[in-house]
């Protein structure tokens, strides 16, 4: 369940299957600079960035750890970097494992670990990923001081948690099982995040959130009571494509922009570890 939350969080708009039962017209296909990954700052092909000022290049060693199925893995793999990915589940590591073995990847490194402590020297990697990982670890500080460690000099951190009004609304909507170990076990404020941040000895870079589509999705995802897995209700097949026709309009982004600021899914830091 928390590999696919993250998938769906990470990803494009989900696809419309070709059976599904629909009152809207389909969805408009988007160009890459209209999607809701893009505008949401993520998977910049066209400049090089994982996230809106988070570049990653062929010099780069990448930790992404928490990895999951692997998206950002995959983008960092195809840039040319050296990945280096971890996750407490063994399938999933050797599934990215699998899905990075013919990439353009520098080096592919495998890590089945909790992290605590991460199995690498110090300063091992100059980019760091941990998306959507610390609402779930038992000790935050512990957790960041292990990040840092492993971190060169001058190395770039990308964070993110879920944001505290999109998680307050899921908690009177979820299953109790949703905010215990090993889900959700803590909310962190804007305030928060950003201390702990500060208290790991990082120089913050960026902090920014995004994501009110996927408030929206995962409110309806509840009252559907199905998989997290395609095909989709018609209800959240309906939103995908209201969300897709308000990208497409002129508009749009701006629009987006505003209701991301309102109620975002998700909040996101980009940080550095000084020299």
């Amino acid at each position: 369940m928390l590999d696919a939350i993250k998938r769906l969080l990470s990803g494009p708009v989900p696809a419309q299957p070709s059976s599904a039962i629909s009152v809207a017209p389909a969805a408009p296909v988007l160009p890459p600079d209209r999607t809701e990954a893009y505008l949401s700052g993520w998977f910049r092909r066209d400049s090089g960035e994982l996230f809106e000022g988070f570049p990653v290049n062929a010099e780069d060693t990448v930790l992404d750890i928490g990895c999951g199925d692997g998206p950002f893995a995959r983008f960092c793999a195809e840039r040319g970097a050296e990945v280096i990915f971890a996750d407490i589940d063994p399938a999933k590591v050797a599934a990215v494992q699998a899905l990075l073995q013919d990439s353009p990847a520098r080096g592919v490194v495998p890590l089945v670990t909790d992290a605590n402590p991460i199995p690498l020297p110090d300063g091992r990697a100059n980019k760091i990923v941990a998306m959507e990982v610390l609402e779930h670890v038992a000790d935050p500080a512990q957790f960041m001081r292990e990040l840092v460690r492993v971190a060169r000099p001058g190395a770039q951190f990308l964070l993110t948690v879920p944001a505290p009004l999109g998680e307050s609304v899921q908690q009177k909507l979820a299953p109790a099982s949703y905010f215990e170990h090993p889900n959700h076990i803590r909310i962190f404020s804007a305030e928060a995040f950003e201390q702990l941040v500060l208290d790991a000895g990082l120089i913050i870079e960026r902090q920014t959130s995004y994501g009110f589509y996927w408030s929206i999705w995962w409110c309806l995802f509840w009252a559907c009571k199905q998989d997290l897995s395609p095909p989709w209700h018609p209800l959240l097949e309906s939103w995908s494509q209201t969300w897709s026709q308000l990208l497409a309009l002129p508009d749009g982004p701006r629009i987006k922009q505003a209701l991301d600021q309102t109620m975002p899914k998700s909040q996101a830091i980009i940080a550095r570890k000084p020299l």
